[in-house]
């Protein structure tokens, strides 16, 4: 089969297009309405208005006031400012934090970095799907915890956290300890895909990036929860209500809150277009390549990630072939796609360290078709097999 287009973009839980609707009313504030929001004269209150109203209209996504919503550079600024602030408020009646193996590492970096200062990190397991028990969770609680940190979704297996309910435990649990407990949760892939209400979540602070869901890489969300202990990491100004200094980033915070309120309004629609085509691509590739395995949990996954690890290839090879064949893919996180190390992640759920180097993430979007889906089945077992049989790329087969 013929590529249907010059790309087809399958990377989507790395970055997305920004949508014209989103750069059409970034626009005016990088050339007419580019006043400083924190001036008095009438061009820098357009720029404060933006503002005003951007943080309604994300207000209203995540069903939060909006005083309790921070712009931020982007979701590793979000992960980093909520862990540190919260940890740091509450150092004086605790030093524990509990996360899992599989968070990103913009948050388990943060954990790393507080540990260095004297806090104690607990990294729950995950189950071969992703996991996490909540009788993990619950034993882990001691009455020196300060934070929780669970991610919405993970960014690359795609397996969804059971963030409603490991919230209410902790709550819970919080309350018969009479002390305060702070749930955060990394929602960045859910954008788009998931329920990012906070009170149905019942999250303390979430996480978003806005390049995520077609708005402008550089720009982020932190929700923080009114009366939620929080102490700024980034001080300078009284910008963001004194809690992230520095002059607005107008033109980014105006396309994150369209780009959200957009799809917020499109959920239901891409969570089915999506699926509909993830479980053809997993399908396919099951049948048409041999030892093939899926990766994260077969049924409480978003909607539009599929990760196989294939024995007796390494992935690095797959993925330019299908660059040479016109397909933009990825063996996991964009963020640590230059390391050598196999994903934590993959390790986390069982995966040898060999295996886990051989993963293909292929992460769907709003633009792709399932004509491109039946194209990447075409190209893709012949693209394994190939380097399969090269000597040098297939040592664990002989």
């Amino acid at each position: 089969m013929a590529n249907p287009r010059k790309l087809i973009y399958m990377d989507n839980a790395a970055t997305t297009s920004v949508r014209p609707e989103v750069l059409e009313a970034m626009i005016p504030y990088f050339s007419e309405s580019y006043g400083n929001p924190s001036s008095l004269y009438t061009l820098a209150q357009e720029s404060r208005k933006a503002i005003d109203e951007s943080r309604e209209q994300v207000a209203k996504v995540l069903g939060c006031r909006s005083s309790e919503v921070i712009f931020t550079s982007g979701g590793t600024e979000s992960d980093n400012t909520a862990i540190r602030g919260a940890a740091m408020a509450l150092w004086p009646t605790g030093n524990h934090i509990i996360t899992t193996a599989i968070e990103h590492h913009a948050v388990l970096h943060t954990c790393h970095y507080m540990e260095t200062l004297g806090f104690q990190v607990t990294y729950l397991p995950v189950d071969q799907h992703g996991l996490v028990s909540l009788q993990d969770l619950e034993q882990a609680i001691t009455d020196r915890t300060v934070l929780v940190s669970i991610m919405l979704a993970n960014n690359e297996i795609g397996t969804i956290q059971p963030v409603a309910e490991a919230a209410k435990l902790v709550k819970a649990r919080a309350r018969r300890m009479e002390r305060t407990i702070v749930f955060h949760t990394d929602a960045v892939q859910g954008a788009g895909y998931l329920d990012l209400n906070v009170r149905n979540l019942g999250v303390d602070m979430l996480s978003l990036s806005s390049h995520k869901f077609h708005g402008p890489k550089g720009s982020g969300v932190l929700f923080v929860r009114r009366g939620a202990p929080f102490t700024p990491q980034q001080v300078g100004g009284g910008q963001e209500r004194q809690r992230r200094a520095g002059t607005e980033n107008v033109p980014g915070i105006v396309g994150t809150a369209v780009a959200l309120e957009l799809a917020a309004q499109e959920r239901e629609w891409l969570f089915n277009h999506t699926q509909a085509m993830r479980e053809r691509l997993i399908q396919g590739i099951q049948e048409r390549v041999e030892r093939a395995y899926l990766n994260g949990h077969p049924s409480q996954r978003l909607p539009n990630n599929a990760n196989f690890c294939f024995e007796f290839v390494e992935g690095e090879p797959v993925l330019l072939g299908l660059d040479f064949a016109g397909v933009a893919a990825s063996s996991g996180s964009a963020c640590t796609s230059a390391s050598l190390e196999p994903s934590h992640v993959l390790v986390a759920i069982g995966r040898t360290a060999e295996l886990a180097q051989s993963s293909l993430r292929l992460t769907l979007g709003r633009e792709n078709t399932l004509k491109e889906v039946e194209y990447v089945l075409d190209v893709l077992p012949d693209i394994v097999k190939r380097f399969r049989a090269m000597p040098s790329l297939s040592k664990a087969n002989a």
